[in-house]
């Protein structure tokens, strides 16, 4: 299996979209809670802890790994536009 057959099978556990879950906003796989709730308690200046504190039905590792995942996207992103430059 190639990386981003890897990449798939990872997101698939961390995020999922599905029409009859929260409208079909991307949310932590398993969860009701919406990806765009992590964006904006960072966006206030909340850490982390207080995230996982409130929405407790979050895992820690998914957290991470939507960062970790976020952080990937951007980086090919760039290297693409880089590359068509």
């Amino acid at each position: 299996m190639d990386s981003a057959g890897r990449s798939d099978l990872v997101l698939d556990r961390v995020v999922q979209r599905n029409p009859e879950v929260h409208s079909g906003d991307l949310v932590f796989a398993g969860t009701r809670v919406p990806v765009d709730s992590l964006v904006s308690y960072l966006k206030e200046g909340h850490s982390i802890e207080e995230f996982l504190q409130d929405y407790p039905t979050v895992e820690r590792w998914q957290l991470e790994s939507f960062l970790d995942l976020s952080s990937e996207g951007l980086d090919h992103l760039r290297s693409r536009d880089a590359s068509a430059s």
